[in-house]
């Protein structure tokens, strides 16, 4: 069968933007916020923008293994499905992250809709982290870390994730998966309406709306974008994606390689991806939410203390988005939908390192 891959590229990117556009108005609208939901468990108290999250999480995970059983995608072929763990990586890569998303007001999807909203912080917050997260990827700290965390790493036989643990304890291969994700998605939706008050339209259009967008990524990148023998190399190909394997929703990587992009646009081997377009969809569905609903506002800096903050954050986000090989959308929403035994460690780090930036600050108005 002829493939012709320059249109399909652009269809999987068109996709992927429009996705992102619904993904931005969603959180403006919403806000939708990891940061936020441990702020606001850790200052008040209130645990209803985490139960969206944890819908998010419900949602994208159900969804990951209905198209897995459906056949719609192939669920090892991402590379959240290694047999390695890389547990260190994840602790230290996470709790930076965490920490810095405190001092930068938000993590990477809450930077590019705070964009959206006017804010100027947040501008200054994306072109740090990117650089950050770039350098990572390809320079000094990315040296670091191949010669530190990333070596410290369990490995198993097979793909560690809680579908194989199942199989491990005698459930058919053939349903674990299902059976996992009904089991994991269960107790959270038992938590998540355990709040009576929480089943409100604008709860259940973060958790329900992020969830689903995520999965519906997913398909886009593991489906539509998905070419079983390449007319050239004549290997399997995921069109449009960085990876090479089929990608959802991420936010730490993407910001880097949307400014690699712009540096180098004259550079023809520099092809837009998938995490690429993402980063000005989800700007401009911020945007469109906040225009409509009249509360776009201009917002900078407060203080040179203020810059400080938000600037530490940012590196800290670049570079500890990239150890931990995802943030708190790319492994504790995309990561965790595959069950991903790595995805769950990160998303306890970043929670821990949240708490422990919030607990500084305090620490930090009481010497004042």
């Amino acid at each position: 069968m002829d493939i012709n891959l320059a249109a399909l590229h652009t269809q999987v990117l068109a996709w992927a933007f429009a996705l992102a556009v619904l993904f931005g108005a969603v959180s403006q609208h919403t806000h939708f916020c990891t940061m936020g939901a441990v702020s606001d468990v850790v200052n008040m108290g209130s645990w209803t923008r985490m139960r969206q999250w944890g819908l998010a999480m419900a949602v994208a995970i159900l969804g990951f293994a209905l198209l897995g059983w459906a056949g719609q995608i192939d669920p090892g072929k991402t590379f959240y499905a290694s047999k390695r763990v890389l547990w260190l990586s994840a602790l230290v890569g996470g709790s930076l992250f965490g920490f810095g998303m405190v001092l930068a007001s938000g993590c990477g999807s809450k930077t590019l809709v705070r964009i959206g909203s006017g804010n100027l912080k947040s501008l200054v917050v994306f072109v740090v982290m990117g650089l950050s997260a770039l350098a990572t990827m390809k320079g000094v700290t990315a040296v670091l870390r191949s010669v530190s965390t990333d070596r410290v790493f369990f490995e198993f036989s097979v793909a560690a994730n809680l579908s194989n643990a199942l199989s491990s304890l005698g459930v058919p291969a053939s349903w674990a998966y299902v059976v996992a994700a009904f089991l994991v998605a269960s107790a959270l939706l038992v938590w998540v309406f355990k709040d009576r008050d929480f089943a409100r339209p604008s709860n259940l259009l973060a958790g329900l709306g992020i969830g689903a967008l995520v999965v519906a990524l997913w398909w886009v990148t593991g489906h539509l974008g998905h070419v079983l023998e390449h007319p050239v190399t004549l290997e399997e190909t995921f069109v449009a994606t960085h990876s090479g394997q089929m990608e959802s929703f991420t936010f730490s990587g993407p910001l880097g390689l949307s400014l690699d992009w712009l540096m180098f646009y004259s550079d023809t081997s520099k092809l837009l991806t998938v995490g690429v377009v993402t980063v000005p969809g989800v700007v401009l569905g911020a945007w469109l939410v906040a225009m409509a609903s009249r509360t776009f506002r201009w917002e900078g800096f407060g203080s040179t203390e203020d810059l400080a903050n938000h600037l530490v954050g940012a590196v800290l986000m670049g570079i500890g988005g990239v150890t931990a090989m995802g943030c708190t959308v790319g492994q504790g929403l995309s990561g965790v939908s595959t069950l991903a035994v790595g995805s769950f460690v990160v998303v306890a780090a970043i929670v821990a390192g949240a708490v422990a930036a919030f607990k500084y600050q305090l620490w930090r108005l009481d010497a004042a």
